[in-house]
């Protein structure tokens, strides 16, 4: 990981001020309206995402945002009513019409639009609504290039490290499975650290590396593998804990288990063969041929 990451401030804090100082740097030479540092500020802030998709999402909800409240503040401001009036109106108006389009996104920005320009002066009201789409503009496109190009958010350590702890969770399992006693472990906190690992690597296919798109994509088929492998895991897994009481394991199971640093308390002899036994070392010999498979597949081989 980076060295960076062991500052108390987060990377994407440090990020988000960059990105608003370059926004206002570039909209104070090129904006188009008084207010112009605001919105490219808000721009700029709304886009550091840690996924270029929910990035892209952030700009369309503040395009979509700037667009509606200066449209309807076109609308209002050519009715013969005051400011104040026409601020009550178009709340309605907005809030109505985002809940009718079933829209997840926020309607305080187009009512922050709609709120300025009602109450702003005596201006082209037109001329107005273009400079507020362009301030916002200059913060998005600045801001979208800042958290893609500057420490782009990678989790892949992340996912390394949760596929990991699904190793050593599995491990315990297993020593749990096998300890001498009649008391079954159950394969829940594998299913969280899948559900976790799930997550992970929906972050991880949402973003998009600039320069590194190929090598990120190979990277996501690996991850996807070792996820549908922890599945089966689990599978085999619930399958074991589901056992009024475990077999007796095979010396070659035992022998196994014990490579992978299992500690097997379990001293019963496999002397006789009964269909306990053989379900029950079916899925321990499942159990850890995918877990090889699994490490392999991390580990690139």
């Amino acid at each position: 990981m980076y060295e960076y990451r062991k500052l108390p401030v987060g990377l994407r804090t440090i990020k988000t001020a960059i990105a608003v100082i370059a926004a206002m740097i570039v909209a104070d030479q090129f904006g188009g309206t008084g207010d112009k540092l605001v919105f490219a500020m808000l721009g700029a802030m709304s886009v550091i995402e840690p996924t270029f998709k929910a990035s892209l999402e952030a700009c369309l909800s503040q395009i979509i945002g700037v667009i509606v409240g200066a449209i309807i503040s076109v609308l209002l401001l050519a009715l013969p009513i005051s400011g104040l009036t026409a601020v009550g109106i178009g709340i309605i108006v907005i809030i109505v019409l985002y809940n009718k389009l079933h829209l997840r996104i926020s309607p305080s920005l187009p009512c922050l639009i709609m709120v300025m320009m009602c109450t702003g002066g005596n201006q082209n009201p037109l001329l107005y609504a273009l400079g507020r789409v362009w301030d916002t503009a200059i913060g998005l496109i600045v801001g979208t290039a800042i958290n893609m190009l500057l420490f782009p958010y990678n989790n892949s350590h992340n996912i390394w490290v949760t596929v990991k702890s699904l190793d050593r969770d599995l491990v315990h399992f297993l020593e749990d499975m096998f300890d001498g006693d009649r008391a079954l472990p159950d394969a829940k906190k594998m299913n969280e650290t899948i559900s976790s690992l799930e997550k992970q690597l929906n972050i991880f296919g949402n973003q998009r590396l600039l320069f590194h798109f190929k090598q990120q994509k190979k990277e996501l088929e690996q991850y996807q593998v070792c996820e549908r492998q922890a599945k089966k895991l689990v599978s085999h897994m619930e399958v074991l804990s589901q056992l009024e009481i475990p077999g007796r394991l095979s010396p070659e199971n035992r022998k196994r288990l014990a490579a992978c640093g299992a500690e097997i308390r379990d001293g019963r002899k496999l002397d006789s063969v009964m269909e306990l036994d053989v379900v029950t070392n079916f899925h321990v010999s499942q159990i850890l041929s995918i877990r090889r498979e699994l490490l392999d597949t991390l580990n690139g081989k």
